[in-house]
């Protein structure tokens, strides 16, 4: 007997996977520059210089088996150190090697986090509408806790404080957030930072326990229009960062991120060991090696995202003015519009036959949404608009 669960998670891919893989087979029928995969979140802009020539001077000059060989399992010492310095430089933190541990992406920290702090099957973690699907995996078949899920505040998807306060309990063992957030692109402003940490540290004296704050951040850096991102660990001491390079250097499939568990955090030599713990138990044996060497040298550094900000602008008031509602994103590189009828499957179903590929919202936690993926080539966003014109003609938009 196999546990029916996971089996069931293997038979059936996410929604996002399952139309990025729709979009491939229709490119082999109708080539794939007529495909408008708007589905998967895939950079497209190219890592830095800075990058490319580190991979190259390592591999040239390193011996092998440090270029490809174990590490210690949270991670080189100097690149740990080298991000440490750069958050350091950045946000007037006091962080060191101790501190972090290397991980292969986001996916690998948050799922490492989960694992680590849930210590009874009646643990409770909320995460806010919208939010990355696969936080629930992670929560409920990964470190077998519960995913309680907050209704979105869909005027601003800033956090719904009044559903929040309902749902904190005994039980509430950790709180993620994600901003700027995946599907929406909007940034938490500084007050709802504020009021977030004051009602945590408030319940976590009610309750005894500290309420962890898990911040998934793999979009830090990807903002726009000057907006500032709060960075959240000094404004609440029980805070855990996760965060990918993936994003920022535009190195998805490189697989490489980290856990940040700072000093402030209460029990920080249990909590970090227990990081340490999860990475075993999940069987995260150290990050991909080359990729430690490369971010030692560029942990500061950051791909080009002007190109997302010209398709963010070119498609959100291409949007608006055909009648869709949507709120701007500030950050990320998404869109998620409210579809024009309250079935987003059926919408994004009825696109497909423009080929062009967008994501229901409910997989997100909001009905009658689209995520709209726009980390792709400028011209495949300006010679989808008329598509999406027509789609809105057919809505009576």
């Amino acid at each position: 007997m196999l546990n029916q669960n996971i089996l069931a998670l293997g038979k059936k891919r996410s929604t996002i996977r399952e139309i990025f893989e729709f979009g491939n087979q229709r490119a082999k029928i109708v080539g794939r520059e007529n495909i408008f995969d708007f589905s998967i979140g895939n950079p497209n802009v190219p890592a830095p210089d800075s990058v490319q020539q580190a991979i190259c001077d390592i591999i040239n000059t390193q011996h092998p088996s440090s270029v490809h060989g174990y590490t210690s399992a949270q991670g080189i010492e100097d690149s740990r150190t080298a991000i440490a310095e750069s958050l350091n430089a950045r946000f007037g933190t006091d962080y060191s090697a101790k501190n972090l541990y290397l991980t292969a992406g986001a996916a690998a920290s948050i799922s490492i986090c989960f694992k680590a702090l849930t210590a009874s099957p009646e643990d409770e973690f909320i995460v806010f509408a919208p939010f990355f699907p696969e936080y629930q995996v992670f929560i409920e078949h990964g470190a077998g806790a519960k995913c309680i899920v907050i209704p979105a505040q869909v005027q601003d998807f800033q956090i719904n404080f009044e559903e929040f306060e309902k749902n904190l309990n005994p039980h509430t063992k950790g709180v993620v957030i994600n901003s700027p957030n995946n599907p929406s692109g909007v940034v938490y402003s500084d007050e709802t930072i504020s009021r977030l940490s004051a009602l945590l540290n408030a319940k976590s004296e009610e309750y005894g326990h500290p309420i962890y704050l898990i911040s998934d951040e793999p979009y830090r850096e990807i903002i726009y229009d000057g907006i500032k991102v709060p960075f959240i660990a000094p404004n609440y001491k029980n805070t855990l960062v996760c965060y990918s390079y993936s994003k920022s250097l535009s190195l998805p499939g490189e697989r490489i991120g980290y856990v940040l568990v700072p000093n402030t955090v209460d029990n920080f030599g249990d909590v970090y060991a227990a990081v340490c713990g999860a990475g075993r138990v999940l069987g995260y044996v150290c990050a991909p090696a080359l990729f430690q060497h490369v971010i030692t040298r560029c942990a500061a550094d950051i791909a080009d995202i002007s190109i997302y900000e010209e398709n963010r602008n070119i498609l959100f008031e291409g949007l608006t003015s055909m009648g869709y509602n949507c709120v701007k994103p500030e950050g990320a590189f998404y869109l998620f519009p409210k579809t024009p009828e309250e079935n987003d499957y059926a919408f994004c179903e009825r696109a497909k036959k423009y080929d062009l590929l967008l994501v229901p919202g409910t997989d997100f936690g909001v009905s009658g949404h689209m995520r709209i993926s726009y980390c792709v080539q400028t011209q495949t966003v300006r010679r989808a608009l008329p598509l999406f014109e027509k789609l809105a003609k057919e809505y009576g938009l």
